[in-house]
């Protein structure tokens, strides 16, 4: 194989997470790999959807909870300014209760954080080349994580809709249009999800909420 043609079957992948140190393993697991390269790292969500504009990804490696922005929104922003971009979601959480409208966006699957050199690789190539990738210890109950997690607050599906948007940054009128709902609809709900979470105000809400594995 020539140098270029080389170059050219390389698979370029960018993580997008907040830790130092998963981004430090994940560099190690990889180094040995001659066919992936890692080209970048990004701490948020905002530098994360910068990077992949400027060093254009085969892969996105992409932390579940970024302190910016959610993961949906990352994922949704992403596939529209680079489609061709396969986004692995990368988590430590496995009954997270987020996960499930994250992976309602099309990513490529999901992996835990304590996955091997050998089953990296493998997802990371899997997903270049368009196969969906699943940690299978995710498989058998990722369908019941957001219910679980909203069972033990008490939260309706509206409501955990609702608090969604709120932390995505949309205001009532936003989420009102979004959902179908009335503007005084939705400040009910609010209302209701602050409640229910012990919550004054909705920076209150959305940090209780992240505590809780909702967000």
């Amino acid at each position: 194989m020539s140098a270029s043609a080389a170059v050219a079957s390389l698979v370029r992948v960018l993580v997008v997470d907040d830790h130092p140190v998963v981004t430090h393993g994940v560099t190690l697991l990889l180094k040995g790999v001659p066919d992936i390269e890692l080209v970048g790292s990004a701490r948020n969500g905002r530098e994360g959807l910068e990077s992949v504009e400027r060093l254009s990804p085969d892969v996105v490696l992409l932390d579940l909870r970024l302190p910016d922005m959610l993961a949906t929104e990352v994922i949704r922003r992403l596939r529209s300014m680079r489609p061709q971009s396969r986004v692995l979601l990368f988590t430590a959480y496995p009954d997270h209760a987020a996960l499930p409208a994250a992976l309602e966006e099309g990513v490529a699957g999901c992996l835990l954080k304590d996955v091997s050199t050998t089953d990296l690789a493998s997802a990371i190539r899997r997903a270049h080349q368009g196969l969906t990738v699943m940690d299978h210890r995710l498989e058998a109950d990722s369908g019941d994580q957001r219910h679980d997690a909203l069972s033990r607050t008490g939260l309706t599906r509206r409501e955990y809709e609702v608090l969604r948007l709120v932390a995505a940054g949309q205001t009532n009128p936003e989420i009102a249009e979004e959902l179908g709902l009335t503007r005084n609809t939705v400040k009910t709900y609010l209302q209701s999800t602050m409640n229910k979470l012990g919550a004054r105000n909705r920076v209150e809400a959305i940090g209780k909420a992240s505590e809780a594995r909702l967000l």
